[in-house]
């Protein structure tokens, strides 16, 4: 890099690793907590599963009308018949949905972790314990929600992304440039023709 050019803000694409170790991270706490104080928890509940596939519904919806709207231009979003579409979308607000995207696919991996981690517990003693046997399905739940959240986060981050150009000069069609026109009566009038 030279010296006189100051290096550009860049938001780089969610790395895997990092929702691998922030998910690991809170099934460890996880596991830690519920296996040493269930009894002073409280029990698990149905209205954080709700929120969280709620979130995970809205990013869908989202991701994809960005998609067709980013890199299908003149498509027009199924439910939008009638409506104007293809309109561009203000570069802002993809940058605000890339950072929404990225915050809820860490989001979504360290309530995946959390619901991971207590899960085996909960299954191992539900027998033994009753409320162990009722925090069970929210749990579940709660998983399957998590994880909904982390992968349609990173759907919406990857909406997000600029298409790649295609190929060729831009005036250039992309099969290649167009034969020249045949003269109005159909026939090659070349010097060199003989027919």
């Amino acid at each position: 890099m030279s010296e006189g050019r100051e290096r550009q803000p860049a938001l780089r694409p969610t790395e895997p690793a990092t929702l691998v170790v922030a998910g690991l991270a809170a099934a460890g706490v996880a596991w830690l907590l519920i296996s040493n104080f269930y009894q002073d928890l409280p029990p698990m509940i149905w209205p954080p599963v709700l929120v969280i596939g709620g979130i995970a519904v809205l990013e869908a919806a989202v991701a994809r009308n960005l998609w067709v709207r980013i890199h299908q231009p003149g498509r027009v979003p199924a439910g939008r018949r009638g409506r104007a579409g293809g309109e561009p979308v203000e570069p802002l607000a993809v940058a605000r949905y890339a950072v929404l995207a990225k915050a809820s696919s860490l989001a979504g991996a360290i309530f995946t972790g959390w619901y991971a981690g207590y899960l085996p517990w909960l299954l191992v003693e539900s027998g033994r314990l009753p409320g162990a046997g009722a925090d069970l399905p929210p749990t579940t739940g709660g998983l399957l929600a998590s994880i909904a959240l982390m992968v349609v986060a990173l759907l919406l981050e990857r909406a997000c992304r600029v298409p790649e150009p295609p190929d060729g000069p831009p005036d250039e069609p992309p099969d290649g440039p167009s034969p020249p026109p045949d003269t109005p009566d159909g026939t090659d009038q070349h010097p060199n023709n003989e027919r």
